[in-house]
């Protein structure tokens, strides 16, 4: 599978058509385009998240919406549904849960995108001793990142085992191997490597119903946030590379959202992926993905050899 594959399915026709698929966490970022790869593969797509026309979450964002990412889905090809939900709310998780048992009868793909932290983190949490962390910051985290993560899995996973091949996604920062690393704050630390766990585990109880669970990463991500962080947009972004010379290795969602598309696709996931922790870099060369620009950055190999080790070379040797 080492072929290049940026194939631009037409929905129906794509390798996931009939396919029911639950992205949780997917108003901006990585899970809104993991959302529309999927229905550009074929699928139908319900598309949970906080941020509606109507209500901005904590995050503070209104520019994206749960409803505006499931029109791209439907646009891409796929059919997509828009479920505002909260996650942490077990009552609304279950009513989520059964409309789509009500209206599908089943679930094959379920992708735990979970997060909306990023406010946390700088001024509270990075640069911070866990003790000097707010506790109510520190716990925040801790429910966004993780509770929101079990809650889901927990309420959604019996209606997945009815599919044929179930697969669960964990989407979280950083692999198991950089993540050896202390990630800046306990509470933060926790939060990205609990969802490698999560996957690990689940990968083990699912093998028995022909199933699989993988954690996947992106790189260094251009999400909504991030361009924004620096004052840049998607068309500029390399602009923004004199304020961070690391954003030259950065990535668009949909480098991730392609890998893990063409993952969904392939049968023999299982024996390749069950229980591990996995890169948007690593799974692009298994499947021969790229990203939008045609490249293929590798930004966790970027950062281990450079800003860790030491090493003399360009973004530019990544990509």
């Amino acid at each position: 599978m080492n072929k290049d594959r940026n194939t631009q399915y037409n929905g129906q026709d794509g390798p996931l058509a009939g396919r029911i698929a639950l992205v949780a966490g997917a108003t901006r970022g990585a899970g809104r385009a993991l959302a529309v790869e999927l229905g550009r593969a074929g699928a139908t797509v319900y598309v949970t998240g906080r941020t509606t026309r109507r209500h901005a979450s904590e995050v503070g964002r209104t520019t994206e919406t749960i409803e505006e990412t499931a029109e791209l889905v439907t646009a891409a090809g796929g059919t997509g549904i828009a479920v505002p939900t909260d996650h942490l709310d077990e009552d609304r998780v279950r009513a989520l849960v059964e409309r789509i048992d009500r209206e599908q009868g089943r679930l094959d793909i379920l992708v735990n995108d979970l997060w909306g932290g990023e406010h946390l983190l700088i001024g509270s949490v990075f640069g911070k001793k866990s003790w000097e962390t707010p506790l109510a910051d520190g716990l925040r985290i801790l429910e966004l990142g993780v509770r929101s993560h079990v809650i889901t899995a927990a309420l959604a996973l019996p209606l997945l085992v009815r599919s044929d091949a179930p697969l669960h996604v964990e989407v979280t920062d950083g692999t198991a191997v950089s993540n050896r690393r202390y990630r800046e704050n306990l509470y933060y630390d926790l939060a990205k490597n609990a969802p490698i766990r999560i996957a690990f585990g689940l990968g083990e109880e699912l093998a028995e119903y022909g199933g699989m669970a993988v954690a996947v990463t992106p790189g260094f991500l251009r999400s909504e946030q991030m361009l924004a962080h620096f004052g840049v947009s998607e068309e500029n972004w390399r602009d923004a590379v004199a304020q961070e010379p690391g954003f030259a290795i950065a990535e668009s969602p949909h480098y991730l959202a392609r890998a893990v598309a063409a993952l969904a696709a392939d049968p023999d996931r299982a024996a390749r992926w069950n229980g591990k922790s996995t890169s948007s870099a690593e799974l692009a060369r298994a499947y021969g993905v790229r990203d939008t620009d045609g490249s293929r950055p590798d930004g966790w190999a970027y950062f281990e050899d450079v800003r860790y080790g030491g090493k003399d070379s360009s973004p530019d040797d990544y990509r």
